[in-house]
């Protein structure tokens, strides 16, 4: 199954960030780090992978002007609908936006869609062409960890599973085993790498979720409210702890152009 017929059959994509516990921590977290980083409103957006516009929604609102960018014609056609938001189908190796014009450019999806170093040194290298100098640059990535996380405190990690989860520690290629299309899962490292082969500055690398994101998901979502402060409070301790940053289910990268 290709990309985009993944995520025209299989997901919801505007909910994704609602129905489990971890995934509503993970929002909550992106909104706070992105906030931290960008200083007063009316910046220029350009939000590559945006999908639905589930971050496109809050940064409009926040006084920004965005624009999504996507592969997914279905996604595209509900996030034009957003106040604020404009949108187009488009490939984050291959931007329209030209050169210097963006003051802040988000890759939420693009570094584990795409599965090969090429690919994804491609899409960095445009985020820094339409960014401005001194503009920023965030891009997040899926976890080494996380399956290896996710199946050995829910009770799936079984002797069939397990080839599949060390495949991915030791090379990163993710084969779908715990659903999801296949995938590149970053390390902590990797990420700074990559952000740094592209001639990015000042870079950071934060733990999103920080330790606690499996425990929420076992525990189910009617304890969110109950656990999530707590979880927060973890994840902002270790957020660039380097023995827990890999313990995240994600990680987002901040870097100046």
């Amino acid at each position: 199954m290709t990309l985009v017929e993944h995520y025209d059959t299989e997901t919801t994509e505007n909910t994704r960030l609602l129905r489990s516990p971890h995934g509503r921590l993970e929002f909550r977290r992106t909104q706070e780090l992105v906030r931290r980083a960008i200083s007063g409103p009316g910046k220029r957006v350009l939000d590559v992978g945006g999908a639905t516009g589930v971050h496109a929604r809050w940064l409009a609102a926040d006084g920004h002007s965005v624009h999504v960018v996507d592969p997914v014609a279905g996604h595209v056609a509900e996030a034009a609908h957003l106040e604020g938001v404009t949108a187009e189908v488009g490939d984050a190796r291959a931007l329209t936006w030209p050169d210097s014009s963006a003051d802040v450019v988000l890759l939420m999806g693009p570094l584990y869609h795409l599965t090969e170093s090429g690919d994804r040194a491609q899409a960095i290298a445009e985020a820094r062409r339409v960014l401005r100098p001194g503009g920023l640059l965030f891009a997040a990535a899926i976890g080494r960890y996380l399956s290896a996380m996710e199946t050995g405190t829910n009770g799936q990690l079984a002797d069939h599973i397990t080839p599949s989860v060390e495949a991915v520690l030791n090379t990163g290629r993710y084969d779908g085993h715990v659903g999801f299309v296949p995938a590149h899962f970053h390390t902590a490292d990797e990420l700074r790498g990559e952000l740094e082969t592209a001639g990015l500055s000042e870079i950071s690398v934060y733990g999103v979720e920080g330790p606690a994101w499996p425990a929420l998901d076992v525990a189910g979502i009617d304890e969110f409210d109950a656990r999530v402060d707590a979880a927060l409070r973890c994840a902002r301790l270790v957020e660039q702890d380097p023995l827990l940053i890999n313990a995240s289910a994600h990680f987002l990268a901040v870097a100046v152009n």
